[in-house]
């Protein structure tokens, strides 16, 4: 069974994410992929430094991922094109582990842009971090230490809630306790596992 985790930036898909891995999801984490990606010496990262200039890269050969984020999440059309050098090569490393899977398990396919891309499409079930938008700026703000301006601009670059929530098969809200996530992250798993069970 292929499972899509997403949820908006701030809003925990992280923490449920490990939640899941805990519990015995078999987890592809795209975050992890999109790093993968773009290490030192890596096609992706000279494209990226051919794109936008030597201003991105680090003295270490590295990522500058602040430089980066100053640049794309402020401007949508050099946002677009960054997406065009990383989406393809993220998705297909994705295809490899997801094939790596053990046959019987249930993977999760952990993606913040899931629906973005549109590879929420042909999954068996969808489950969608939730929290307001105005918690998802307190957070960033908090926890991020970024300005209301960036944190809303990091917002603006995803789907928008609505259309996150008009995906999902099962959301989990976020707004209470860790032990009341962790309890609905069980039970969320437990009906995911009856629901592949029904299926064989």
């Amino acid at each position: 069974m292929r499972i899509g985790l997403t949820g908006g930036v701030a809003a925990g898909k992280s923490t449920v994410s490990a939640m899941l891995r805990e519990l015995g999801a078999y987890v592809v984490d795209a975050d992890q992929v999109a790093r993968e990606i773009v290490e030192p010496g890596s096609e992706a990262l000279r494209e990226i430094a051919a794109a936008f200039g030597p201003e991105v890269i680090t003295p270490q050969g590295a990522l500058d991922r602040p430089a980066m984020a100053a640049i794309v999440f402020h401007d949508p059309e050099q946002l677009r094109r960054l997406e065009a050098i990383t989406h393809p090569r993220i998705a297909a490393r994705i295809d490899e582990l997801i094939a790596a899977a053990p046959p019987e398990a249930l993977v999760v396919l952990d993606h913040p842009l899931l629906v973005e891309t549109g590879q929420d499409r042909g999954l068996d079930a969808v489950i969608v971090v939730d929290v307001p938008e105005e918690l998802q700026i307190e957070r960033m703000m908090r926890d991020r230490t970024l300005s209301e301006s960036d944190a809303r601009a990091r917002i603006a670059a995803q789907a928008s809630r609505e259309r996150r929530l008009a995906a999902a098969t099962v959301v989990i809200e976020n707004t209470g306790d860790f032990e009341g996530l962790r309890r609905r992250v069980t039970e969320a798993f437990e009906l995911l596992l009856a629901a592949d069970s029904e299926r064989d």
